[in-house]
């Protein structure tokens, strides 16, 4: 069979492989031990050789039929590494009626206080499967959350903190430009009450008739100046003309 051209038989662990050989070994047993019930104490000591052939048997054909299909089978997405060690055939039934009549022989009180030992394995639960597969999908969300965030939070706390410096500086300039008017208005009120208090200025009037004055001559000079500038080209020009006619 290729098993390209067909899908394989997907497990999630060594334990489901191991559920269904075991289960199949179990169905085999029943059918032998109704076809050929055991003998609790074999005539003349010897054991019962046409059941044990046929147990030997069986059980080779089960591990060959599962060696062969191991092939086809994944576990966890993973193909079979090492299916042998997974498909070990129990031990024989001579050996345990060794163990067992030595174990008789020799303290069958101790035999009696220790039960057989029975395996169980749990059958494949396809919900459970499906969880696994919600929550590895919940798993990438939430990192490809955590990845948008690494590239968003740094651009935004930067921005936030570029705002926030910003309007406190605005803050402090308008602040500043109050305390400025305030401390102006209170300086001119109390530049004027200061000079109220003084009085009178000795040589006041002199000094504002020396200053009129100023203001009276600057009023002057601006009016003549045109004037002057006037006479003083019509001169260049006729100094020009005199030389030139040398």
């Amino acid at each position: 069979m290729d098993s390209a051209a067909h899908r394989r038989i997907e497990l999630q662990s060594p334990e489901d492989l191991t559920y269904l050989v075991d289960n199949v070994r179990r169905a085999a047993a029943d059918s032998i031990n109704a076809a050929f019930p055991p003998v609790d104490s074999p005539l003349d000591g010897h054991e019962d050789e046409l059941r044990n052939r046929i147990e030997q048997l069986v059980n080779d054909y089960i591990l060959r039929t599962f060696t062969l299909a191991a092939p086809n089978l994944t576990i966890n997405g993973l193909p079979l590494s090492n299916p042998s060690a997974l498909l070990a055939p129990p031990p024989s039934n001579n050996n345990n009626n060794n163990n067992n009549n030595n174990n008789n022989n020799s303290d069958p009180a101790t035999q009696q206080s220790q039960p057989p030992v029975h395996y169980e394995y749990e059958p494949f639960d396809p919900r459970k499967r499906d969880r696994i597969e919600q929550l590895i999908s919940e798993e990438e969300d939430l990192l490809r959350s955590i990845a948008a965030l690494k590239r968003r939070a740094p651009q935004a706390a930067a921005a936030r903190w570029s705002d926030a410096t910003r309007a406190g500086v605005d803050a402090d300039d308008e602040l500043l430009r109050v305390v400025c008017e305030r401390v102006a208005e209170e300086g001119a009120v109390s530049g004027r009450k200061a000079l109220e208090g003084m009085g009178p200025l000795e040589r006041q009037a002199d000094v504002e008739g020396r200053w009129n004055e100023a203001v009276a001559g600057l009023g002057r000079l601006k009016r003549d100046m045109p004037a002057a500038v006037a006479k003083m080209e019509r001169a260049r020009v006729a100094a020009g003309y005199v030389s030139g006619g040398r």
